[in-house]
C-alpha cells in the first residue's frame, strides 16, 4: 500500500513540473498584433463580411495589421477552420511600428452561409488572435435575354377602323 501511494505522490509530483515547464514569461514590451479598426464588429470579433455574394465569385479577403509592440513580430502559422478558406501570411518578421495583411481566400463554390475562423498563431503578447469570415453565397440569377423585335420589320394591318 505505500509503494501505491509512493508511485501515486511521485506522478502527481512529476506532472506538476512537466506544466510549471511549459509556461513561458510573457514580455510586457513584446510585439502586439494590432488589425484596422474598420475589421471590428459591434462585439469588438475582427471580422470580414462578404454580405451576400454570389457563387463562383471573388472570395479573397484581407486582415491589414500592424506590429504596434516594441520587437518584431513573427507569425508562425495561420490556420483556418476547413479546407474551403486558405489564408497566406507574410513569412517574414514585421517589425515595430510596420504594417502587412493576411490574406484569405474562400472558396465561393460553395452555397451558403459562410461562418469561418481563421486563427492566427504568433510571437505576440496577445496571442492567439482569432479572425472570422461571414457572409452568404447565392446562385447567381439566370440571366435571361431580352426579346428583340427586327427594325423596320412588317406591321400586321389593322383593316378594321
Amino acid at each position: 500500500m505505500k509503494r501505491t501511494l509512493i508511485l501515486v505522490f511521485g506522478f502527481f509530483l512529476t506532472l506538476n513540473y512537466l506544466q510549471a515547464q511549459d509556461a513561458k514569461p510573457v514580455s510586457k514590451n513584446g510585439p502586439v498584433i494590432t488589425f484596422d479598426q474598420k475589421l471590428r464588429d459591434e462585439a469588438g470579433n475582427i471580422v470580414w463580411d462578404y454580405g451576400t455574394i454570389y457563387k463562383d465569385s471573388n472570395g479573397d479577403s484581407y486582415f491589414r495589421f500592424t506590429n504596434t509592440g516594441k520587437e518584431p513580430l513573427v507569425l508562425s502559422e495561420v490556420r483556418s477552420s476547413c479546407g474551403c478558406t486558405v489564408p497566406r501570411w507574410p513569412r517574414e518578421p514585421i517589425l515595430p511600428g510596420k504594417s502587412d495583411t493576411i490574406k484569405v481566400r474562400y472558396a465561393t463554390n460553395r452555397l451558403g452561409v459562410i461562418n469561418k475562423t481563421i486563427t492566427v498563431m504568433s510571437n505576440a503578447v496577445n496571442n492567439p488572435v482569432i479572425l472570422r469570415i461571414k457572409g452568404n453565397v447565392i446562385e447567381k440569377p439566370a440571366e435571361v435575354v431580352p426579346e428583340k423585335k427586327p427594325v423596320g420589320a412588317a406591321q400586321p394591318l389593322n383593316k378594321a377602323k
